[in-house]
């Protein structure tokens, strides 16, 4: 479900905001690695609401190597917890911003 041009809310509790710079194939994977992080919350974390995904492209250069800001935001009993990351590839910065606030969240 589209809200706007920058967000796409997949399921009812993953939202992805700033993506959409981001091919069709690398957004095929991102979904799969957010959706596994977004599984691996709610089963784990009781009164996980939803995560909200956001990226932003640091330091964009003509060679094509930007770095990517990524903002991971989870909604546990109405409490954000947020976690960032700044890589220069987009999935290793993914799976990192993720697994901290997986971490994060399992503190609680």
């Amino acid at each position: 479900m589209e809200q706007d041009d920058n967000t796409t809310e997949l399921g009812g509790n993953i939202t992805l905001v700033g993506f959409k710079e981001i091919e069709r194939a690398e957004l095929v994977v991102v979904k799969k690695i957010v959706g596994s992080y977004a599984r691996k919350l709610s089963d784990t974390v009781s009164g996980f609401e939803g995560i909200v995904i956001n990226l932003k492209l640091v330091h964009k250069s003509e060679e094509g190597n930007p770095k990517y800001e990524l903002h991971a935001k989870a909604i546990i009993k109405g409490n954000p917890m947020v976690t960032e990351v700044v890589d220069r590839n987009l999935f290793v910065g993914l799976d990192d911003v993720l697994k901290k606030l997986l971490t994060l969240t399992s503190k609680e």
